[in-house]
């Protein structure tokens, strides 16, 4: 879900996701490499290359239209999760 909503934000090259995951979340750089390809596979995100300045090309994602259904969806179960926690630990104990 966080990988999709950064995603959403504009397109970007796994690196620089990692980076601004593991900043805000803690997600382990590991985790993003496979995740980004699982999701490329399963058609939520496509992929291009675009020449660096600095090195090599670099493949850049970007969200299709089955990943903002799948963000839509998990946001709203996010949504759904979180309020029965959060009624769940202002329950009498």
């Amino acid at each position: 879900m966080c990988v999709l909503k950064q995603l959403s934000r504009g397109d970007s090259y796994a690196y620089e996701i990692a980076q601004i995951l593991m900043a805000e979340v803690g997600m382990a750089e590991g985790t993003i490499y496979p995740l980004m390809r699982r999701m490329a596979e399963e058609g939520m995100v496509s992929t291009y290359m675009i020449q660096s300045d600095s090195g090599p090309s670099r493949k850049y994602f970007r969200l299709t239209e089955q990943g903002r259904d799948t963000l839509a969806r998990q946001l709203a179960e996010w949504a759904s999760f979180e309020t029965c926690v959060r009624r769940f630990l202002r329950a009498d104990q």
